[in-house]
């Protein structure tokens, strides 16, 4: 298969659509929010996006930063709702069976990436109280090697006070978006190299994150 040097067009085109007519106005104005280091964000070809997680808030503000669609996993169960499953798969979803999320997630992320999408990974596979990155599994990292592609750190500081528990309206307050340089992949998929990769990822982004407000 040749490798592509973006998503597909119709895909480019919702994610523009959905972009500026919703969650750029939300993030700009309701969550006051700031992007960071755009500039260093590939236009095309395939990339692997790693960031931190707090909030179910981060899908759609990660892919709002870099400035193209951002590929994520989806449960496998939303892909047989007939309406639901061709929209999703246009905006880049792609499904993984419970049970063996691991296999299956790399298998799907490494045809996405096929396919010339930036395909996003949350370094701690959850979402964490309080952004930071204390257990990032070595999934990204391994997919990178596969793949030989290169790694994006983004860092989301503030999306973890949107919705804290026992709230149940999103709070406005204030959202950063910082994006480090991009990361060169393992040059092999042995742990050494793996673990060496994930750590200067996780170190970019708890230093952006350090930075605060």
């Amino acid at each position: 298969m040749t490798r592509r040097d973006r998503e597909p067009w119709v895909s480019l085109a919702l994610y523009h659509l959905f972009k500026w007519s919703v969650v750029s106005p939300v993030l700009h104005t309701y969550f006051r929010g700031r992007i960071e280091g755009a500039e260093h964000v590939p236009n095309t070809g395939p990339l692997l996006v790693v960031a931190n997680h707090a909030s179910d808030f981060d899908p759609p503000m990660l892919s709002c930063a870099v400035g193209r669609p951002v590929s994520f996993m989806a449960k496998e169960e939303l892909f047989r709702v007939p309406v639901l499953s061709p929209a999703i798969r246009l905006y880049g979803a792609y499904p993984v069976k419970r049970g063996s999320a691991d296999r299956s997630a790399i298998r799907a992320a490494l045809q996405q990436l096929e396919q010339g999408w930036a395909v996003g990974v949350f370094l701690e596979g959850t979402r964490t109280r309080d952004g930071r990155i204390p257990n990032p599994k070595l999934g990204a990292a391994l997919i990178a090697a596969k793949a030989q592609v290169p790694l994006l750190p983004v860092c989301l500081w503030g999306t973890h006070r949107i919705l804290p528990k026992g709230v149940k309206v999103p709070r406005s307050v204030p959202v950063r978006i910082r994006i480090a340089p991009p990361i060169l992949p393992p040059i092999s998929g042995d742990r050494a190299n793996l673990l060496a990769t994930t750590t200067a990822c996780v170190d970019a982004i708890h230093h952006l994150h350090d930075l605060g407000p």
